[in-house]
């Protein structure tokens, strides 16, 4: 397959965009729980579609991290100082890094709590025998890395529109979908 240089692949693509919707609803549905009493059918069907979004969110990273592998990724022109270019790869590997461990954590937290871990349909293994001190400690760990969330998620949008409308380069423009009538994303 031919991608453009300027782009990225659009499986690569795709998989962004993905990503970010279901982490919109991960936060809602974690976010919105609140709304329904403890113990609700509405509460406890809220849990689980966040625990499998979640875990969603972990198989779709793994193949995202495997296109990065497969495709490069286009060079921003105009290109970056190095150290912005550092301060990127960062912010990126942090990212990653949370888009793996939240999921991983909150995986932990049913197995430590003795808890089925379902995904539409499946049940996947326990990560370890139930302990149910270990379970609320690391349920509250994962509650702070999903608060950190919110400012890592927010400090890569800003820096795509910083890059955008600052400094006037393609890196935004390098992972919006391809225009319906094939032409390339020239920007505002």
């Amino acid at each position: 397959m031919s991608v453009p240089a300027h782009r990225y692949h659009s499986l690569s693509i795709g998989a962004h965009w993905l990503t970010l919707a279901l982490l919109i609803a991960l936060y809602s549905l974690i976010e919105l729980r609140g709304l329904a009493p403890k113990g609700s059918d509405l509460r406890d069907a809220m849990k689980i579609w966040h625990g499998m979004l979640g875990l969603t969110v972990l198989c779709l990273t793994v193949i995202r991290l495997m296109l990065r592998l497969a495709f490069r990724a286009p060079p921003i022109t105009p290109p970056p100082s190095p150290r912005l270019h550092d301060l990127s790869r960062a912010a990126h590997a942090a990212l990653y890094l949370f888009l793996v461990a939240a999921p991983l954590l909150g995986w932990l937290t049913l197995s430590a709590q003795g808890k089925a871990v379902p995904f539409f349909g499946f049940e996947w293994p326990a990560l370890m025998a139930p302990d149910k001190a270990l379970g609320h400690s690391l349920e509250d760990i994962h509650g702070t890395l999903g608060t950190l969330g919110y400012f890592l998620i927010g400090l890569h949008a800003l820096a795509a529109l910083y890059h955008h409308y600052f400094m006037r380069d393609d890196t935004l423009l390098r992972m919006l979908p391809a225009r319906r009538n094939g032409r390339k994303s020239t920007g505002s």
